[in-house]
């Protein structure tokens, strides 16, 4: 873009550009590529009061020069200043715990306020990406704690629901037994065999009089 005596001006092209003197006429280049910025640190303090640190990135474009020129003074100091400002505002509206676990939706949030604000500047804010966030650290203890209890938890109920179903296995078992009782008989023989493999012992175990008049029969 080619401004002269302050007022821009059309770009001149080709050999037959008009002369013009040099101290009326200032160039002044703007490139097109994708910029990446790292947002400082911010201090945020979340809908819960819990105090965090948090930094981002941006990328940014320029769509139209002249507007990233002409409308706005410094776009990139101006892109950065909104970036800081909009991280606070936005962040500071949602729980910790949606700051941890929904990254994505905050950071599609983040590019849509963004991209609205720098758009009458000429300048496209394609994508936010909020990188770290520092807890405090007797946050960080206690999120190791939650986490510690949930897990017990977990180990708490899958125990239990073990137990329920050797249970019902019992009782099952306990059923098809009752209904014969010879069933007994050889399970109680079988456990007797399992001890004397494990151990090698003299065992002395009673046997019911009906038992011994049924094998003195045969």
């Amino acid at each position: 873009m080619v401004f002269r005596l302050g007022r821009l001006h059309p770009t001149p092209k080709g050999p037959e550009s008009s002369w013009s003197s040099r101290s009326s006429t200032r160039w002044s280049g703007v490139s097109l590529r994708t910029i990446v910025h790292d947002v400082p640190p911010q201090d945020v303090i979340t809908r819960d009061n819990v105090s965090v640190k948090v930094n981002a990135v941006i990328y940014y474009r320029v769509v139209d020069p002249r507007r990233a020129v002409v409308d706005v003074e410094q776009y990139h100091y101006a892109t950065s200043q909104l970036a800081q400002t909009t991280l606070r505002s936005v962040l500071g509206q949602v729980e910790l715990d949606d700051l941890l676990s929904q990254r994505e939706k905050l950071n599609h949030e983040l590019q849509t306020i963004l991209d609205k604000h720098t758009d009458p500047w000429g300048v496209k804010v394609s994508m936010v990406e909020v990188k770290h966030v520092d807890l405090p650290t007797e946050m960080q203890r206690a999120i190791a704690k939650q986490a510690e209890a949930e897990r017990e938890k977990r180990a708490k109920v899958i125990h239990a629901d073990g137990e329920l179903a050797a249970s019902r296995a019992l009782a099952e078992a306990a059923l098809v037994i009752s209904a014969n009782p010879v069933t007994l008989q050889l399970r109680y023989l079988q456990t007797l065999t399992e001890i004397a493999t494990e151990k090698n012992s003299t065992i002395v175990f009673p046997i019911p009089i009906d038992t011994l008049t049924a094998l003195l029969k045969r």
